[in-house]
């Protein structure tokens, strides 16, 4: 896998570039949509690739592994033919769920005991089990397995946490090196800054991850409830550290403010449930600002739902049609704002990449941000 620097913004820290993969290359910045159990939900995947213009979508290994189950998967020839996805995919190694199920897994330094959400049934993840999972599954992108520290946490805590967490990356990068891919094609695996909201800690970890020479570095740990000023200012730290002809992923961010000023920190790479996740409730993203489309305003509202979306949505309904189908609980609702959301952040991404090339990135930037922050 090569990542290449194309292009690199004058006024601030963004960049565009391609990271090649066996399954299409991925133009950056880039954001990438959620599937965590093999599914974007409620988004058929024909879909996203013609309507949202997706290249890369997310899997959990801990979801994955829990159902459908390690022997399906494998029975399939891993995840790409078994949801019929034909792009590049990255798992989430499962360190995310060490900090969401706190309260149901034991962590050690040996690794993590997890009482599935499923049946109750126990079962222990390592660095190197996780390793060989996500071979199973079939990743091109797999990242290492971590603690994702939760906010507030005090300083002794995140600092036990990021050594907990270099050791298992070494474990992690010594079983990928003994395995090799299942099913023909290359992978590549990602390390994890950690350190919560001490820079001290985040810029330890940054250097401690940028010697490992990974092929691209992650930033976790972040968009877990800190304030975003302080999420920007530990991005910034990481960014000055990790390599710069490297891809940088911040890991579940965000909004698509918190996506335009993480690019022109230096990021490249983006995930987040946040577009699926609000269009199932009825909130929609646009070019003009938020909508929440259950309100009553809409009712004999028929404009489209992004007047000047037109370059992101190839069909758009109206906003009363829209609003019709949540009061009605028709399904078509979710699906319609889940494929309009996830086209609204892929053309985001674009229209900076564009910039980027243009040379105006921060001038747009400034002005995008505030239209896209107004409640409608």
């Amino acid at each position: 896998m090569v990542f290449t620097l194309i292009s690199s913004d004058k006024n601030s820290k963004a960049r565009a570039g391609v990271l090649a993969t066996d399954h299409g290359n991925i133009e950056t910045p880039i954001f990438m949509p959620v599937g965590t159990a093999g599914a974007v939900k409620v988004v058929q995947i024909p879909d996203l690739a013609s309507d949202t213009k997706a290249q890369i979508i997310l899997g959990n290994t801990y979801h994955l592994y829990l159902r459908p189950g390690l022997d399906i998967i494998e029975q399939a020839g891993g995840l790409h033919k078994f949801n019929g996805w034909n792009g590049p995919i990255l798992t989430d190694s499962g360190g995310y769920q060490v900090y969401s199920l706190a309260n149901t897994r034991k962590l050690t330094e040996e690794g993590v005991i997890f009482q599935s959400h499923i049946d109750g049934s126990k079962h222990q993840f390592t660095p190197e089990n996780v390793m060989d999972i996500q071979r199973k599954i079939g990743a091109d992108i797999i990242m290492a397995f971590d603690e994702c520290t939760p906010y507030p946490c005090d300083y002794d805590y995140a600092k036990n946490s990021l050594l907990i967490t270099h050791d298992w990356l070494i474990r992690c990068m010594n079983r990928f090196k003994q395995t090799t891919p299942k099913y023909g094609y290359n992978q590549m695996l990602f390390p994890i800054v950690q350190g919560s909201v001490y820079k001290d800690l985040r810029v330890q970890s940054a250097e401690f991850i940028a010697k490992q020479e990974a092929v691209g570095n992650a930033i976790g740990g972040l968009s877990v409830g800190e304030p975003h000023e302080m999420m920007y200012e530990m991005t910034a730290a990481v960014c000055e550290i990790l390599p710069n002809d490297k891809p940088r992923y911040l890991m579940g961010v965000g909004t698509p403010e918190n996506i335009l000023e993480s690019i022109a920190l230096g990021i490249d790479m983006f995930d987040c449930v946040m577009p699926t996740r609000n269009a199932r409730h009825g909130i929609i993203y646009t070019s003009e600002g938020v909508i929440n489309i259950k309100n009553e305003k809409w009712k004999k509202d028929f404009s489209k739902l992004d007047e000047k979306g037109t370059s992101f949505v190839d069909h758009q309904y109206s906003k009363a049609y829209v609003r019709h189908l949540f009061a009605a609980n028709e399904i078509l609702g979710g699906m319609i704002t889940s494929l309009h959301n996830l086209s609204f952040y892929l053309w985001l991404v674009r229209e900076a990449r564009i910039h980027i090339f243009k040379g105006d990135f921060i001038n747009w930037k400034n002005k995008i941000v505030k239209e896209l922050s107004i409640r409608i």
